[in-house]
């Protein structure tokens, strides 16, 4: 496959579907910064850690293709049907591993700043961008029909991410860092 294609020479960029668009349109900003979100994640998974947490990180990966493809779709395109989509299981898995990580941490009685170790200062990055991604797919929604299960999936995966960062942290013997509000 041929890595360059010059069609995107003139500020436009294509669906799945041949649908052409302006590269700064809601629809590829969502999955943009979706794919950044996904740049980020690679990033932590070169640091060593918790061996379930790189599997679940791994595969959050995977699902993030499955959120690009789905928003680089529009719905009616006729790959729409054969596209795959976000499901309600994905968001119960991302539950079900917080509630999980949770169950391992001291409780949270104060905010915490970011940081601590190298991989937690990643995941405190990829959470914030999470939360970037879904601004740029609400912002989607409120032009076009889409998925939303993704908004849905976005928010569960910002607070799986901010779990996985305290998580990443304790098991490194490092602290959370308290936010201590002070005026100056």
């Amino acid at each position: 496959m041929k890595i360059y294609t010059k069609t995107g020479d003139d500020g436009t960029t294509g669906l799945f579907g041949g649908t052409r668009v302006k590269k700064n349109s809601f629809r590829i900003d969502a999955y943009g910064t979706v794919d950044e979100l996904n740049a980020i994640i690679g990033i932590v998974l070169t640091h060593s850690m918790n061996k379930a947490i790189s599997e679940h990180l791994l595969s959050i990966s995977s699902l993030l293709f499955t959120v690009g493809s789905d928003l680089a779709t529009r719905n009616d395109s006729v790959f729409r049907d054969k596209t795959p989509q976000i499901l309600q299981t994905h968001i119960s898995l991302l539950e079900h591993h917080i509630d999980s990580y949770q169950a391992d941490l001291p409780e949270l009685k104060s905010f915490i700043l970011p940081g601590g170790s190298s991989a937690a200062a990643h995941l405190h990055h990829a959470r914030t961008v999470c939360r970037r991604a879904e601004r740029a797919v609400v912002a989607l929604s409120e032009t076009e029909l889409i998925n939303g299960t993704i908004i849905q999936f976005l928010n569960r995966l910002s607070d799986y991410l901010f779990v996985a960062s305290r998580l990443v942290n304790f098991h490194q013997g490092i602290d959370d860092i308290l936010w201590i509000s002070s005026e100056i």
